[in-house]
């Protein structure tokens, strides 16, 4: 294999990831998410980190508009202004597997995260992001403080609450990622409206209760079988 092949597929494969970069953040919009252009999203190739440009409404966005950084947070594709929040995506991948991020200001996490330190055990899916979901200790959008905060929460999580702010989840792929967003905008829906209701208190899951469903959730879905 050339030198020339090998540059034309890591080529495609950027393409292919803004491609989809592009289509989840627009997703984040369409599902009442983030609202104009709030919230970011970002994938990683290689030892690039694309990400969404900032101030730019999602459904201006072109194959032009590739906006990528290397890990150090230097701009080496494109030439608009990276989101605000890339210390935030650059320290999850500096300190997790993470091959995708998504950012969220979705209002019933957000609510959440003004009013407990961590998000109830209210349902099973907590389960999916590695246990009850922390919220991280508000700081100012964009700084080195807040990527710190989201990463002590993030500690054997793959998902937190930023305190007065938002969503932050990861995954191997941007539809992992994106499904944890909205797992965790879901959980914090149910458990706002099970709080809402006068005189009873929502039951909650036990820590026990919570790892026997993590377990059962890793071997979820379709196994994957060689095609006959």
């Amino acid at each position: 294999m050339t030198q020339e092949t090998v540059e034309q597929g890591t080529g495609q494969a950027v393409e292919r990831a803004w491609d989809a970069l592009v289509a989840t953040a627009r997703r984040t919009v369409a599902d009442g998410l983030v609202v104009g252009t709030s919230g970011n999203v970002s994938a990683r190739v290689g030892d690039l980190v694309l990400v969404t440009p900032s101030g730019v409404p999602y459904d201006r966005l072109t194959p032009a508009d590739l906006t990528a950084v290397d890990l150090d947070g230097t701009q080496v594709r494109g030439t608009l202004t990276p989101t605000s929040e890339l210390p935030m995506h650059l320290a999850v991948y500096r300190h997790t597997p993470a091959r995708a991020v998504v950012h969220t200001h979705a209002v019933h996490a957000t609510a959440v995260s003004t009013l407990v330190p961590e998000l109830p055990p209210i349902h099973y899916m907590a389960g999916a992001l590695g246990g009850p979901v922390r919220v991280a200790p508000y700081a100012l959008y964009g700084t080195e403080e807040l990527a710190r905060n989201m990463l002590r929460a993030l500690e054997g999580r793959t998902g937190c609450l930023l305190g007065n702010h938002g969503t932050v989840t990861y995954g191997d792929t941007l539809d992992q990622a994106y499904d944890r967003t909205a797992q965790l905008e879901w959980m914090c829906r149910l458990w706002l409206t099970a709080t809402s209701v006068p005189g009873r208190t929502p039951a909650l899951l036990s820590a026990a209760e919570l790892d026997e469903a993590a377990g059962k959730l890793r071997g979820y879905g379709q196994s994957r079988r060689a095609p006959r």
